[in-house]
């Protein structure tokens, strides 16, 4: 027999003025809002932006996901020192990035599993290190 199909995830966002919202499987999910993220970054840096004052331009609002800034940390070398669940949060929302804790649990188990970190320790009180040292 098969599995029943789970029901779909829906995730709304907004980025800027641009508003959309997925209807995706949970497998599809992170790829579908890549693929979003991806398109909306490329279309902001495109699409010129009224000048708040003579000198200065508006920053286009910052689209990246969970994973991406982990992996931004990695490239850093912030990983050279093992570094626990809520150190990671506590430094994405120092930086701006404000994230439910399971949102970054998940980026890290998909990064360990990516061979980018290695995760040490025993369940609930993991600590995630590089596995291999950034190009």
């Amino acid at each position: 027999m098969t599995e029943p199909q789970k029901p779909p995830i829906k995730v709304k966002m907004k980025i800027g003025d641009i508003e959309f919202e997925i209807e995706s499987q949970e497998d599809q999910i992170q790829t579908a809002v890549d693929h979003i993220l991806t398109t909306v970054t490329n279309r902001l840096k495109e699409t010129p932006l009224p000048t708040l004052q003579p000198e200065r331009q508006a920053s286009p609002p910052r689209a990246e996901t969970c994973k991406g800034i982990i992996q931004k940390l990695w490239e850093e070398s912030w990983f050279t020192q093992p570094k626990g669940l809520e150190e990671v949060h506590s430094e994405l929302a120092r930086r701006g990035f404000h994230y439910d804790r399971t949102a970054v649990a998940h980026a890290l188990v998909d990064l360990v599993k990516d061979n980018v970190l290695t995760r040490i320790g025993r369940p609930r009180r993991y600590q995630y290190a590089q596995k291999r040292p950034p190009p």
